[in-house]
Parts: C-alpha cells; structure tokens; sequence
C-alpha cells in the first residue's frame, strides 16, 4: 500500500476519510487539492503530511501558466504559505516545507527547469528518507516487545501515516514477524475514529490479531494486566521530550504510569523539534464542532451544544519511557538525548 507517491506529474494517494469502505485512489496536480487533502484528514500522520507538502510544491512549480520567473517565485511562496496553514501542529509539515524552501533558494530562478527538476529531486528524497526511518525504527524498537505481548496503541502511527510501514506499527509489525506479539488492542481513537477507520484496517489486512476497544476501555485493560506495552507515534517532540499526539494519549501515558507498563513513542527524528523548549509552547489544533457532534454525517449531540475539540495533546516527558527513532532510542534526561539523535547520522541502506 502506498499512501503517498509521485505519478507521472501528478500526486497520487489515499483518501484516508473514505476509509475503511471505500479504498479510493486520487490522483491531482493541483497543490489545493493535497492541501485540502490535509486539512480535512484525506492525508494525515505527521511523515505522510510532510511528504504530501513537498510533493503539493512541486506541483505548484509546475503549474503550466507559470510564464516567468517572478510568477514562479509567487506561485511558490502562495503554495507555501498555504501548506504551512493547513496542520499548525504536526511539525514534519514544516520540516518538509523548509528543506523545499533551502532547495528553491540554491538554484537560480530563471532557470524554471532546474528549479522544478531539484525541487522534485528533493521531494522523492524526503520521501525515500521517510520510508527507510520507519524501516529501522521498527528494527530498533522491536527488542521492547517481548514475546507473547499483548500491546495496546493510540490512533493510526502505521502505513497510512506515513510513506513506509509506519512508526508505532513498524515497531509492532517487526516484532510480531520475530512472532512476539500475541495481539494488538487498538483504541478507536474519537472523534474521527482513526483506531477503529485505519489501524484495525491496516492490521486486519497484516493478519495479525486485532482487539478493537472503545477510548475509555484501556485502564480496564491495563488493570487486568492484559497490556503488556502501549507504543504510540507523534506529531511534535519538543526539545525536553515533551510529546504532542492524538488527543486520548495523555491520559494512556498516566495510566500505563500508574499500572506500571512501559510507554514507548515511535518517531522520526524529523518530528524532534528542538526549537520548541517544551510541551506549552506546542500550538495545538483545534477541529471544527462537527467533528465531534456528528458520526459519519449524523448528529449525535445536542443542536446548541459548545464543543471543544483539540486534535492533540500533550504528554510530559516523565511518562515516556523511552522514544524509539530510526537513529537510535532517546531515555530520559530527554534533552541531551534528542539533540545527539538529530546529530547522529544513520549508515546507508
């Protein structure tokens, strides 16, 4: 499965809403068209975000009206600025931008050729970068999943998220290949019911063993002792290890503390942001009403009632036992950990 690709001038991916009745394919070479992809959760997952973006640049660079090189410098800053308004939290998005940024820079604007041609370049990099970190982020994290555990993950951190096999669900597929993990309980994940839609699609079809549980099944779990290991990914980890994910995975992270289970995070490191200090200076997303008054287009809420809907949260970095990326594992004291992570290099494929 390929959430996320490059086709023939066009990008090509998933419909990640329409899922899991309807596999549906869009292909598109208008940049609008993958930025609304995203803002509407067509396209989601911090990695798979940040390859869309930069894949939506070359787009608007090629745009065939583009007569000069005045109205390509426009027509890349407007796409730019666009892109960067659709997720302010998932900090890959602006990662993908800035290195898309760099490239168009380095390259005389004049010469439209060059300039579409490297911008590509630099897309299938990204692209190609992302889908080697979730290789060996599964290969690194798999040693913490013990044979014959039950592990419990939040939201969809798996294939759809990213343009590999996934962060938390790399890590989860590569042990249950070692044939450690005895079942998975993916949390539904309200309101927009990436558990439920995505991860147990994505697993069903791995054949692994999939326990769908409700949000505020998990504590009950853990205090049956029926989870052995939560693993979730992240769209932001600030610079003392502080966690920004899907919303439902704070409280998961307290009561893994409180039952004693280790609580894993599974990133690339392109989602370590060391310039944000910590967790309160994330900004979080905000969705619309909707999305938590109605369920596939019907309302199940009061008409009147206030909503208050934050797509993330933040989880302190006292309650991560260990962060799992594709250039090694990060434990506490996160700060100097991350840091030398971002600096470390990995050995080529």
């Amino acid at each position: 499965m390929t959430t996320i690709d490059w086709n023939q001038g066009k990008v090509r991916f998933i419909d990640q809403s329409l899922l899991p009745t309807h596999e549906v394919y869009v292909e598109t070479e208008d940049y609008r068209v993958v930025g609304d992809a995203i803002q509407r959760l067509a396209i989601r997952g911090a990695p798979a975000i940040g390859v869309a973006a930069a894949f939506a640049i070359v787009l608007a660079v090629n745009d065939r009206r583009i007569a000069n090189s005045r109205a390509l410098e426009t027509e890349f800053h407007t796409a730019t600025e666009y892109l960067a308004r659709t997720r302010p939290t998932a900090v890959n998005l602006f990662f993908a931008i800035s290195r898309m940024k760099q490239v168009f820079a380095s390259v005389p604007h004049d010469d439209t050729d060059a300039v579409r041609f490297l911008l590509l370049e630099e897309a299938q990099t990204i692209k190609r970068e992302d889908i080697d970190a979730c290789r060996r982020i599964g290969e690194n994290g798999a040693s913490f999943i013990k044979p014959g555990s039950s592990v419990l993950t939040h939201c969809n951190a798996g294939a759809l998220a990213t343009a590999g096999e996934g962060t938390a669900l790399s890590v989860i597929t590569t042990a249950a290949r070692l044939g450690n993990v005895l079942r998975v309980y993916v949390d539904e994940t309200r309101p927009l019911l990436q558990g439920a839609r995505l991860t147990s699609w994505e697993l069903v079809k791995l054949g692994l063993e999939v326990v769908l549980i409700t949000d505020n099944t998990a504590g009950w779990l853990m205090q049956q002792r029926k989870v052995d290991a939560v693993i979730v990914g992240a769209d932001r980890i600030a610079a003392n290890g502080d966690v920004a994910n899907k919303i439902g995975t704070y409280p998961l992270a307290v009561l893994a503390a409180r039952h004693g289970i280790p609580f894993y995070v599974a990133v690339p490191t392109s989602t370590i942001d060391l310039e944000t200090e910590s967790g309160g200076s994330i900004p979080i997303e905000e969705r619309a009403a909707e999305e938590v008054t109605h369920i596939a287009g019907i309302r199940v809420a009061a008409e009147g009632v206030r909503v208050y809907a934050p797509a993330f949260d933040v989880t302190p970095h006292e309650l991560v036992t260990a962060i799992i990326t594709e250039r090694g594992i990060a434990r506490a004291p996160y700060g100097g950990a991350l840091e030398a992570l971002k600096r470390a290099k990995v050995d080529a494929a």
